[in-house]
């Protein structure tokens, strides 16, 4: 579970006031110390996921629908009577949308199916939990080992295909095989430059993803969550056959960034969140066009969706691509909720991206 802290010094455990719209500091500061981290089951086992729909997108304006670069499609506020659910980090999605791998930063994967009702998601179903494993296959056992922040769909589907799972603290990529909707044991790590050890513990490889299309395709890409090095931009790698290469994104404004997701024409969306006590919790997206992915590459993009505690986000964490029905590429993301369920929330969000992404808050 990756900790932050804003100009106070609060960690990401602070996220309360900020998160939970009115929270008064008079809450948050008991509950930063009640509530840990659930435990990974120790082994697969079905669960119930209740799902509540979110028609709105921003609170004030409920018949707006297009913000920014994305056009609002639904959400589903998910919550499960297991301890295991939550921590949601990272999410892959099939091609069409119709099954999620999520992991947590407790060592835990979420496989499921997702339903939908008039082009909005509307629940997850047949949906199972288990434990992230090593290469003995055994449950990793403490938060060291246990800390996925991301995860990339390789190959295949989420039911039957291959992930690479990045984490932090003890920094690595597993590859890890996914059969009959389960998170095998890896059957290896990709090597890591030599700089990427020296990323902070807790602010390490929170994003993963692989380029779909173009010269670069199959490529994998990883952001660090914070790892600027005293510059103006966050440091990331792009692994062109098998081989990191340093790239760079510009830090604006003090965003970290939480994840990152493949597009058909090659780039990249780029997902980012900031907290301040005093302002809350906000969310940004980023697009990186195809032409200026590149080794060495110093990259900016555009900005696609900027939100905050106006919106209903939460500590959005996970994203991931697909493609609709109509040939429209949809990009769905989830929040991670601390295993704080008193005043944060699991958050399942999907959106239209449009043409052309205008640049903004709208």
């Amino acid at each position: 579970m990756t900790r932050f802290t804003d100009s106070g010094g609060l960690t990401r455990r602070g996220l309360l006031g900020g998160l939970a719209a009115g929270a008064c500091v008079a809450l948050a500061r008991p509950a930063v110390a009640q509530h840990e981290p659930g435990d990974a089951p120790a082994s697969v086992q079905p669960i119930e996921v209740g799902a509540q729909p979110i028609a709105h997108f921003e609170r004030s304006r409920p018949d707006a629908k297009r913000f920014g670069g994305l056009e609002f499609r639904g959400g589903l506020l998910l919550s499960s009577s297991t301890p295991h659910f939550g921590g949601w980090s990272g999410l892959a999605t099939a091609a069409d949308g119709s099954s999620l791998l999520a992991v947590s930063d407790a060592g835990s994967w979420l496989g499921a199916e997702l339903a939908y009702r008039g082009g909005a998601p509307a629940g997850l179903a047949r949906a199972r939990i288990g434990p992230l494993l090593t290469v003995g296959g055994r449950p990793l056992r403490d938060k060291r080992e246990q800390d996925a922040e991301s995860v990339a769909l390789v190959e295949g589907t989420p039911a039957r295909g291959t992930v690479l799972i990045g984490f932090e603290r003890l920094h690595r990529v597993g590859r890890f095989p996914v059969r009959d909707g389960q998170v095998q044991a890896p059957s290896g790590y990709l090597r890591l430059p030599q700089e990427a050890a020296r990323m902070p513990a807790n602010q390490g490889l929170e994003a993963l993803a692989v380029i779909q299309s173009g010269p670069l395709q199959g490529s994998l890409v990883a952001f660090a969550e914070r790892f600027t090095r005293g510059s103006s931009y966050h440091t990331g790698w792009l692994w062109v056959r098998d081989v990191p290469h340093r790239i760079q994104l510009r830090d604006i404004d003090g965003f970290n960034i939480t994840d990152a997701a493949g597009l058909p024409d090659g780039g990249l969306l780029v997902l980012e969140r900031h907290y301040r006590w005093t302002t809350g919790v906000k969310m940004r997206i980023r697009r990186l066009r195809s032409t200026e992915i590149a080794p060495g590459a110093r990259l900016t993009g555009e900005t696609v969706l900027e939100a905050d505690s106006g919106f209903e986000i939460d500590n959005m964490e996970g994203m991931a691509v697909h493609r609709g029905p109509r040939g429209e590429t949809v990009v769905t993301l989830v929040s991670d909720d601390n295993f704080n369920r008193l005043l944060q929330r699991t958050v399942l969000l999907q959106f239209t991206l449009l043409g052309e992404a205008a640049s903004g808050k709208s």
